[in-house]
């Protein structure tokens, strides 16, 4: 237990490393899917192909989907890219790495499913069962038939308890013709995309590697400040709802009072403490204006200290920013009595 509470508190430190656990267990489940999954293959010609073809290619796509419906950074991508101009800029480097990033996650489980379906072998030898070749691997002496009627008889390869053309073709060797090419496309579709990942790791550092920390930089950025203004927001409502409830208390309360039932009062322990959590907005239009001021225009990304009073008003208003002078020397002189 000790060990999958590490494993799980490492999923849990970072948004990358959450992410990366679920693609994980995406990966394992599509795994457990296909072994669970029951194949029939229809065995007709006009539809073994595209039964094959349809549970190659459809499952990868829906789980593809899947990846990026459970990447939490989805939504914000997509706020980021369709919001105004504002007082911020939006970066193109940053949001495309973002959409890369959930991209590369969301393509590790179609990549296990593609892998293990061709190693497997079943879709291709569905799909391709009619392409055998029968003047290489088949009987040459056999009565000759007509084109239909080979189709037919190759389309049941697959179902090896209705297959009836051993005369013309053996279904074990058919069968193993088909699954010694899914197999070798399989390990070559595994080495592609093992090369492709160990390109991207390795080679990216050496070209752009300033550019990939910045917009790596930034993309955590904004991830945090989202998380950050929601739970400012949370709070904010919490103090809200807390000064409304006492606030109605109180006026229940008094009217009690005034209706001459006289009822022990106490003051509630942090109705200043919430009311000062409150920042000044103490109704609803106000809020929601500050909800819409935060999306249209969000402050600029450029820290600045507070402007410190003078005795003629506030420093900085009205003119340039001044430089602070260079510190003054001093020298100390020692007399002594000889």
């Amino acid at each position: 237990m000790d060990k999958f509470r590490m494993i799980f508190q490492f999923f849990q430190s970072n948004q990358e490393s959450f992410m990366n656990g679920i693609c994980g267990i995406m990966a394992l489940a599509s795994t457990q899917m296909y072994s669970a999954f029951d194949f029939n293959c229809p065995c007709l010609p006009h539809y073994n192909l595209a039964y094959g073809l349809g549970i190659l290619l459809v499952p990868p796509f829906i789980l593809f989907l899947l990846g990026f419906v459970l990447n939490n950074n989805i939504s914000m991508l997509a706020e980021e890219w369709r919001r105004p101009q504002g007082r911020r800029g939006k970066d193109p480097s940053v949001l495309r790495y973002m959409f890369c990033s959930m991209a590369q996650r969301a393509m590790i489980a179609p990549a296990v499913w593609v892998s293990v379906t061709l190693l497997d072998g079943k879709s291709i030898t569905c799909a391709f069962c009619t392409s055998v070749p029968v003047e290489t691997l088949g009987n040459a002496s056999h009565p000759p038939l007509s084109q239909g009627e080979i189709q037919r008889l190759l389309a049941r390869i697959p179902c090896k308890e209705i297959y009836n053309g051993q005369q013309l073709i053996a279904n074990e060797v058919a069968v193993r013709y088909l699954r010694c090419i899914s197999q070798a496309l399989g390990w070559c579709f595994v080495l592609l995309m093992t090369t492709l990942a160990f390109l991207v790791r390795s080679l990216r550092p050496c070209f752009s590697q300033a550019a990939f920390l910045k917009s790596r930089y930034w993309s955590h950025y904004i991830d945090i400040e989202r998380k950050l203004f929601d739970e400012t927001c949370a709070e904010h409502a919490r103090s809200f709802a807390k000064v409304c409830i006492q606030q109605f208390f109180e006026g229940m309360s008094t009217d009690l009072v005034a209706a001459r039932c006289h009822l022990p009062r106490k003051a509630p322990a942090n109705a200043g403490e919430a009311a000062e959590k409150l920042l000044g907005i103490i109704d609803q239009g106000t809020m929601n204006m500050a909800l819409k001021s935060w999306h249209r225009c969000k402050p600029p990304l450029h820290l600045h200290p507070p402007a410190l009073p003078t005795g003629n008003g506030w420093a900085g208003e009205g003119q340039p920013p001044t430089h602070p002078s260079a510190p003054r020397r001093e020298t100390a002189a020692y007399y002594s009595w000889v």
